[in-house]
């Protein structure tokens, strides 16, 4: 006997919607239980050569190894590094793009700039603090400025004569300079440049006059006699940086600030995935070899928890913002 046509209608369409089902989507804990399934992309939001690119290129190497899968680093710089802290907010949330930030793109810049293209504390969620790193003040050996007195007698002498470059707005390298400035009563110009290298060409070419860079773009140069140190950032001589005293010993106290380097995502990847993701960078960075590299570059390496990073840059937010306000700063 034939089967009836409701029947069969009733059969064809249970194996319709079976298929369906076969072929919907992943859940979100069936996705993150098979991520990463691809090569991952880490966005770096200053140039080649920088101490972020640095830390995404050396992390990232071992990061790679634990989760099997490949980490392409890609250079987003411009704007003082919101151009590329955006392209990771505003990613595709599968978790396959993260990238590395710093204190102006991720707290800073905030508060220098009328409208950003994205709100820091809510399209991006934290995965670690990668290291922290003091910034060093130095001149050109050939300007014959010997220590810290001397190049602040200078500027009070001659306002508005000097230019002083930094990798972006809202960077240690510009608020300790603009604090500086502001102490002794002096007036330089600010200039921005897309990465510490490119701040460092400017200083050697003429162009700036003295700088407060990363150890990694600057004691090359000390050691082979092209620039002097003058003093670290840090509120105490960096163990790496035995012989550099701080800004306050040398008579200049209450400016201190780390040029700190973290790891992002969007704030839209799946919990499971950011955990994983995390998780892999923390071990990453606490590997002994990777300490050793970083620390190579004159960086202290961390690896906290997503919440230990986040509460740091609401303390960064809360130390920097009456300074800002005050000084009346802006981004350019």
């Amino acid at each position: 006997m034939t089967e009836s046509l409701p029947k069969r209608l009733a059969h064809t369409l249970a194996l319709g919607l079976l298929s369906l089902a076969a072929a919907a989507p992943l859940t979100a804990a069936q996705a993150a239980d098979a991520w990463p399934a691809q090569p991952l992309k880490a966005i770096v939001p200053f140039g080649p050569g920088s101490s972020p690119d640095q830390v995404a290129r050396i992390v990232g190497e071992k990061a790679s190894a634990i989760l099997g899968q490949s980490i392409v680093i890609e250079n987003k710089p411009g704007a003082s590094g919101n151009i590329g802290t955006f392209a990771i907010a505003n990613a595709k949330p599968d978790g396959y793009t993260f990238g590395v930030s710093i204190t102006g793109p991720l707290v800073n810049n905030t508060l220098l700039f009328d409208k950003l293209p994205y709100a820091p504390a809510t399209d991006l969620s934290p995965l670690t603090l990668a290291v922290h790193q003091p910034n060093v003040l130095v001149v050109p050996a050939s300007a014959g400025i010997a220590n810290v007195g001397q190049l602040l007698e200078a500027l009070k002498k001659n306002p508005d004569k000097y230019n002083f470059p930094s990798p972006g707005a809202g960077t240690v390298s510009h608020l300790a300079v603009e604090l500086l400035l502001a102490q002794i009563g002096a007036r330089a110009t600010h200039v921005p440049y897309p990465s510490s290298p490119a701040a460092l060409t400017s200083l050697l070419s003429g162009d700036t006059q003295f700088a407060a860079l990363p150890p990694i773009a600057v004691m090359p140069m000390v050691k082979d006699g092209r620039l002097k140190a003058l003093a670290v950032t840090s509120s105490k001589r960096s163990a790496l940086l035995p012989d550099i005293p701080t800004l306050a010993e040398v008579g200049v106290p209450g400016i201190e600030g780390s040029a700190w380097i973290g790891f992002v995502v969007s704030s839209k990847v799946p919990a499971e995935i950011q955990k994983k993701l995390s998780d892999a960078l923390i071990q990453a960075i606490r590997d002994p070899e990777v300490t050793k590299r970083l620390q190579a570059q004159f960086m202290d390496p961390v690896g906290s928890t997503p919440a230990e990073f986040r509460a740091y840059m609401d303390e960064e937010l809360r130390r920097w913002e009456p300074i800002i306000k005050k000084l009346g700063i802006k981004g350019q």
